[in-house]
């Protein structure tokens, strides 16, 4: 079941800061190199220090599997191992995520993101949470011979909250697949963490699932 994909920098006000500084400091009488050593403190005591990026699961967080899990490198975009439920419909924002695989038939994928606010941040999980309980109904709807069916598996007791839904997908040529999502939340960033393998929903790894869901909020910051 097949997603997509941010950037950014400043420095030249820096340059510009303290050339300016050097050549006002200099008609005054000052050294040039003591008047760039005196703007360059100025600047990095009042420069906003940037936040830190929020960190993502390591393989041995996720749920335990017999060959393992190895983890992909954290890349720019939202994934598109995640465009069956959630595809157009996610908001334009700066996504980031992680995949992870195993040997056999079992993946995994974290997408992360920060918003400008906990109030968008909130906003994005709950549409976020809304496309996942409607995912299997669409599903039938865009795939007629395909029977979807979605449970919810509750929430967790983490920072701002998350969420844990399942699906389970059987087409008219016999493939069935199970997935298990959550979406979480602290402050303004939000993450979905999802899992899936062939089989239903006898063979999901609910509990450690929920654990690997909780962990990738509290890890973030």
């Amino acid at each position: 079941m097949p997603v997509r994909t941010r950037a950014a920098a400043l420095a030249a006000l820096t340059a510009t800061a303290l050339a300016v500084g050097a050549a006002a400091t200099t008609q005054a009488g000052a050294a040039p190199g003591e008047t760039v050593q005196k703007n360059a403190a100025a600047n990095s005591a009042s420069a906003p220090k940037k936040a830190a990026a929020p960190r993502f699961l390591a393989a041995s967080e996720l749920p335990p599997h017999p060959t393992g899990w190895t983890a992909g490198p954290v890349t720019d975009g939202f994934p598109e191992q995640l465009a069956y439920c959630l595809g157009e419909a996610v908001p334009a924002y700066d996504y980031r995520h992680r995949l992870f695989h195993t040997e056999l038939d079992t993946s995994a994928v974290q997408v992360t993101v920060v918003t400008g606010s906990a109030a968008k941040g909130k906003a994005l999980a709950d549409r976020l949470n809304k496309e996942i309980r409607t995912c299997a109904a669409r599903l039938e709807r865009l795939y007629p011979e395909t029977e979807a069916e979605g449970r919810f598996f509750g929430t967790l007791p983490v920072e701002e909250g998350a969420t844990v839904h399942g699906l389970h997908t059987e087409t008219s040529y016999g493939a069935t697949d199970v997935n298990l999502l959550s979406v979480g939340r602290d402050g303004r960033t939000v993450t979905v963490v999802g899992w899936g393998r062939m089989g239903d929903f006898d063979d999901v790894p609910l509990a450690a699932f929920k654990k690997t869901a909780k962990k990738a909020v509290t890890k973030l910051y």
